[in-house]
């Protein structure tokens, strides 16, 4: 066959191909499924993480780590208070009675006038404290905050370690007011430093009158002060009860068996007595101890001002700082002896 040949009848064969497919139908469905192929290789055999290896582990785990700390806190003013419920949503209260209210506050310095009310307020729980679930291992117990606090009524500075934390609250809202033109002092029903001026006591500040106070052993000695005395050290033992305990006290005091050191409260307490009696008569306070409000001459104004600061508002019976509670004791004390 000559190549002229060849080459039309292979053109003539592709011209049949086309022809064909443009008339083929439509596709038919699937046939049935090939039979299965061989099994493939064992994989290799896998491993079940340890409990070392699951960070939530380091805290949730079947040791007492978080519930013996939430067993004692509940017992606490912390834990069992109901002021937050009444104060947390009230602007310049909330940073310290709502424990969401405290963190929402922080960057502020929780200072009253920029205290921000909390609409849904907590009481002070572990993640007001702790840095609670930023890392899920034991690290989220670091502290919210150990920088050295500006007190709020004296502008001083309380740099006292891991203690600076509970400093943010535990100060006073306000210094006695300046005598009007006749020397009168307008006492009224919530005359006074307000609740928890302790790092005030410590500092030898906050008080009345011509008394100057000095910081207290416990600021300048102490190691953490709040957390050392309150809580036995910052370590993963510490006491979440908060109630101080005389066993920490003998690091510094070996003779101590209880707080009365060397009979000093009871010394502290006898004077208060006393006092308590005077500022009755004077008619400063009811005979329940209730502040009686009035203009009263500045000397009685400021010794009921250092009753209430050392007596009701503290509540450490001299333990703070004793020489600067017996300071202002004496000298207000001194009003009603002249």
């Amino acid at each position: 066959m000559t190549i002229k040949k060849v080459v039309l009848l292979c053109a003539l064969l592709l011209a049949a191909a086309f022809v064909l497919a443009a008339c083929a139908g439509p596709a038919g469905s699937v046939g049935p499924a090939g039979p299965a192929g061989p099994v493939g290789p064992q994989g290799p055999a896998g491993t079940t993480p340890s409990a070392a290896d699951l960070t939530c582990t380091q805290c949730h785990n079947n040791t007492n780590l978080i519930s013996s700390k939430a067993e004692a806190w509940a017992t606490s003013k912390h834990g069992s208070g109901e002021l937050f419920l009444a104060e947390g949503t009230e602007d310049g209260c909330a940073g310290c009675h709502s424990g969401s209210g405290f963190l929402a506050d922080l960057a502020g310095n929780l200072t009253p006038d920029k205290s921000v009310a909390d609409a849904n307020p907590t009481q002070q729980d572990c993640r007001t404290c702790h840095k609670i679930h930023t890392t899920f291992t034991k690290t989220d117990f670091a502290l919210q905050t150990t920088a050295s606090v500006t007190m709020y009524a004296t502008n001083t500075t309380y740099d006292g370690g891991a203690g600076n934390l509970c400093a943010n609250c535990h100060q006073a809202r306000r210094l006695i007011a300046t005598p009007a033109a006749d020397g009168t002092i307008a006492v009224t029903a919530r005359f006074g430093p307000h609740h928890g001026p302790q790092s005030d006591m410590i500092l030898g500040t906050g008080g009345a009158g011509a008394v100057t106070g000095a910081p207290s052993p416990h600021y300048s000695t102490v190691k953490d002060t709040c957390i050392t005395c309150h809580m036995g050290g910052a370590g993963p033992d510490a006491s979440h009860s908060f109630a101080p305990n005389v066993a920490t006290c003998v690091s510094c005091h070996p003779d101590a068996t209880d707080f009365n050191m060397n009979g000093a409260q009871t010394e502290l307490d006898a004077k208060i007595d006393t006092l308590k009696a005077d500022l009755i008569t004077a008619g400063l306070l009811d005979k329940t101890g209730a502040i009686v409000a009035g203009n009263y001459p500045e000397a009685q104004a400021n010794a009921l001002w250092n009753y209430l600061l050392v007596a009701v508002e503290d509540k450490s019976n001299g333990v703070h700082n004793m020489p600067y509670a017996e300071a202002l004791i004496d000298a207000s004390l001194a009003v009603f002896t002249k």
